[in-house]
Parts: C-alpha cells; sequence; structure tokens
C-alpha cells in the first residue's frame, strides 16, 4: 500500500474515532437533563455535536478529499430511508397550523433526527479499520463501565450526584429529584434521565463487554471481566422489567454460538449471581418476582395496554406519515410507553416501517459479517454486535425511546459500528504487487 495513502488513511481513522470518542463522552458523563435552554429537548451537549457531524458528513459529499467511504453500506441506505420518511412526516404535519408546542417539538424532531443520522453515517462509513472499531468500542464499554460503578453507588447510597454536576451554559428544564423508589429499594439512573433508560444502556454494552472479556490478551482477562460483572451488577439495580428481558435477549442471541462448556459455566455465574443477590438484597428478587407476577394488572402494564386504546383515534387521523416526529408530547396527551406506538403515531406506518427495516438490517448486516469472516473474535464481535441491535429492537417496546437522549443516541451510534463492522469484513486483501496508491486497509485479524 502506498505510503502517503495508509498516512491518509490513518489520519482519517484518528479523526473519526476520536470525534466519535468526543460525541460518546459528551453524552454518557454529561447529565441526560442538562441541555442547552434555547434549543431545549434537542439542546443537549452530545446532539449539538451530533449535528455538526452530521454537517461534517454532509461536506465530505462534496469535498473530494474529504470523502469517507461510499461503496455499499446497506445501513447508510436504511438510516436515508428513515430519515426521508420523517421529513416526510414533518412536511405532513405542517400542512396544518400546528399549536406552538407541537411546532417546537416537531423542529425538535428534525434536529435529534439530524444528530442520530451524523454519528450513525459517521461511524458507518468514517471508521476505516478493525483495529480503530475495536478501539471505540472499548471506549464505549469504558464508558459503560463508569455508569455501573455510579449506578451501585446510587443504589446502596442513595445519592443522586447529578445534582451537584454544575455545566456553565447547560440548564435543565426538569428539576433534578432524588432517586425513584420502589418498595423502599433505591432505583439508579446514573447521568441518564430514568432507570429504564439507564437499563437499556447497559444492556446495550454489555454483549460488547462480554467479547472483550472472552477474547482479552493476556494479564487483561481480569479487568475486563471486571467490567463485565460491574455491568451485569448494575443493570438489575435498576429494578426494571425493561433490563431483564434485555437480558434475556442477551442470553437467547449469545449462548447459541458459545462452545458448550462456556454455555455451562455461563448458566453457574447466573444462578450464583442470583443466589448472592438474594443473599445481599434480599429485596429484590423478590420485586422482580413481583414486577412480572402482576403484569397485566398493576399499574404500569395496565397504562401501556390502556394507551394502544386511546392511540387508535390519533392513528386514524394521520395513518400513513403521522402526526410529526416530536408532536405527540405526554404533557398534552398521554404517555405512550412503547416507541413503535408513538411511532405508529408520530410518523405513521410507512415511518414504523421504515425503523423496524433500520434494525432488520442492522442485525441482518451484523450476522452476514460473522458469515463472511473466517476468524472466530470477529466471528463473535458481529454476533455481539447482533445482539446489541436486537436489545433495543426488543427494549423500545418497553419505553418511549427517542424521548431519552442517552438510549436513543447510542442505539443509532452502535447501529453505525455494525455498518463499520460490515463493511471493514468486507474488504479484500490487497494485491501486494499492485503498487497504485489506492487506499485500500488491510484486516490484521483475517490476514494472521
Amino acid at each position: 500500500m502506498d505510503l502517503q495513502a495508509e498516512e491518509t488513511s490513518r489520519k482519517r481513522s484518528t479523526d473519526a474515532v476520536t470525534l466519535l470518542t468526543v460525541y460518546l463522552f459528551l453524552l454518557m458523563a454529561i447529565p441526560s437533563p442538562l441541555e442547552f435552554a434555547p434549543l431545549g429537548g434537542a439542546g443537549g451537549p452530545q446532539n449539538i455535536f451530533a449535528v455538526v457531524l452530521f454537517v461534517g458528513y454532509l461536506v465530505t459529499l462534496v469535498v473530494p478529499p474529504l470523502a469517507l467511504d461510499r461503496g455499499r453500506q446497506p445501513i447508510r441506505v436504511a438510516a436515508v430511508i428513515f430519515a426521508c420518511a420523517t421529513i416526510a412526516a414533518y412536511i405532513s404535519a405542517n400542512r396544518r397550523v400546528l399549536p406552538s408546542l407541537e411546532q417546537n417539538g416537531a423542529d425538535r424532531g428534525v434536529i435529534l433526527i439530524m444528530g442520530w443520522l451524523g454519528v450513525m453515517l459517521v461511524a458507518a462509513d468514517g471508521i476505516p479499520s478493525m483495529e480503530r472499531l475495536k478501539t471505540f468500542l472499548r471506549r464505549v464499554i469504558l464508558g459503560a463501565t463508569a455508569l455501573s460503578v455510579l449506578a451501585i453507588i446510587q443504589f446502596f447510597t442513595g445519592l443522586n450526584a447529578s445534582n451537584y454536576i454544575q455545566i456553565p451554559g447547560l440548564t435543565t428544564t426538569v428539576a433534578f429529584t432524588d432517586l425513584l423508589t420502589r418498595n423502599n429499594l433505591n432505583r439508579p439512573s446514573a447521568t441518564a434521565t430514568d432507570p429504564i433508560e439507564l437499563a437499556c444502556v447497559l444492556a446495550i454494552c454489555l454483549p460488547i463487554a462480554l467479547h472483550w472479556a472472552r477474547f482479552a490478551p493476556p494479564g487483561q482477562a481480569k479487568r475486563r471481566w471486571l467490567q463485565v460483572a460491574l455491568i451485569g451488577i448494575a443493570l438489575p439495580m435498576t429494578i426494571s422489567r425493561t433490563g431483564i428481558i434485555a437480558l434475556v435477549v442477551i442470553a437467547l442471541v449469545l449462548l447459541p454460538v458459545w462452545p458448550t462448556k462456556e454455555r455451562r459455566i455461563a448458566y453457574g455465574v447466573i444462578a450464583v449471581g442470583v443466589v448472592g443477590m438474594y443473599a445481599t438484597i434480599p429485596g429484590l428478587i423478590g420485586e422482580f418476582r413481583s414486577l412480572f407476577g402482576e403484569v397485566g394488572t398493576d399499574t404500569s402494564s395496565l397504562s401501556r395496554t390502556d394507551a394502544f386504546s386511546s392511540a387508535v383515534p390519533f392513528v386514524s387521523q394521520h395513518p400513513w406519515f403521522g402526526r410529526g416526529f416530536g408532536t405527540f408530547l405526554p404533557a398534552t396527551y398521554f404517555f405512550t410507553d412503547d416507541q413503535y406506538l408513538l411511532s405508529l403515531i408520530e410518523i405513521g406506518f410507512i415511518g414504523l416501517l421504515t425503523l423496524i427495516g433500520l434494525f432488520v438490517t442492522g442485525w441482518m448486516c451484523a450476522r452476514n459479517a460473522r458469515r463472511l469472516s473466517t476468524d472466530p473474535e470477529t466471528r463473535h464481535l458481529a454476533q455481539c454486535l447482533a445482539a446489541t441491535v436486537a436489545v433495543p429492537a426488543v427494549a423500545w417496546a418497553t419505553f418511549d425511546a427517542t424521548s431519552f437522549p442517552m438510549a436513543a443516541s447510542l442505539t443509532f451510534l452502535m447501529l453505525g459500528c455494525v455498518g463499520a463492522l460490515w463493511r471493514l469484513v468486507r474488504v479484500p486483501s490487497p494485491d501486494i504487487s499492485d503498487t497504485a496508491p489506492i487506499p485500500v486497509i488491510r484486516d490484521p485479524i483475517a490476514t494472521r
């Protein structure tokens, strides 16, 4: 490979991963309720930075020296189709006079979509090597580990550290409160908006943490398994059905591809974990038993089922393109607690199909990357990324995810990483006799 092309590729990969790392820090380190007040719900620092990434991505389309990968990319296609459906819903909504709050919500929704597209496309097209992708995913797990430590501290102390984080220029339209509790058990949220959101975030990250632990180099295994343990301990402390459902999804996706010996070890670890949790926090297991035993009769599940019948008039008014993304305000109408139902109301049947298509595309790309690779580590990474797609695809049915910035943003970011892996697995090995300055990236793992 030409040295100049190699240097260009190296700089480009550093830029993409570094920018995404900055975004990840803003997403996880700054409490979600803090935002730039003039932009309201779209004014989170991470979203402002994501919109900058989106604009930068558009610039690369018209400036050839800055061009990112322009080869075949299913994630890019699915993302553009989803964005077009959302814009169509915005145009459809503005054919009528909207109340000022709903108009602001629609405008805010466009900004959010731009940010999510930005991080997804920069990740899918801008991470140019397998090593750089792995570097970024390790940073994701570092962030998830930090959230887990904070959540564990919150669970045992009841201290909400977000109350003490002050950042100049950022305010919150919703006052910070003490931690939520359930039967005298603290429900930590770390820097997320809600315990349910934290449960979804940790569940998205857990498969990647398991991957790094299973393929840890000598001397790092203990540290990486500690990361898995911290995430695995913090997740049930949210006392959320979403978290338990997500754990089941992870098990269904990952355990079948593990060797029999490792599956048995995993079952044993789960059993020990449940017993240990019962011994140290007796009320926690009983609370989960009540949560799932009362499904269909408790207030939480009844409000979710009632939302379906309440949504029928709104869906029938605008069935194809919906009322407009971000316009169905809970304070004005009601909570759906189901992102798919909310999407049906806001972006219609067409928009909902494109959203489902985005998840299906991510799943298929991850599974296809697994089939294409012959390297065991890369194949397992692909399966773990498939799990990171399956978790939100299921969990989004349990809460209105796009109203929670950390969970929604991480979902789109991981879809972008799936696209990057799919593209990198398909990159052919360069011909050593070819000296033309073509920036071909060799996969260091596949060529071992």
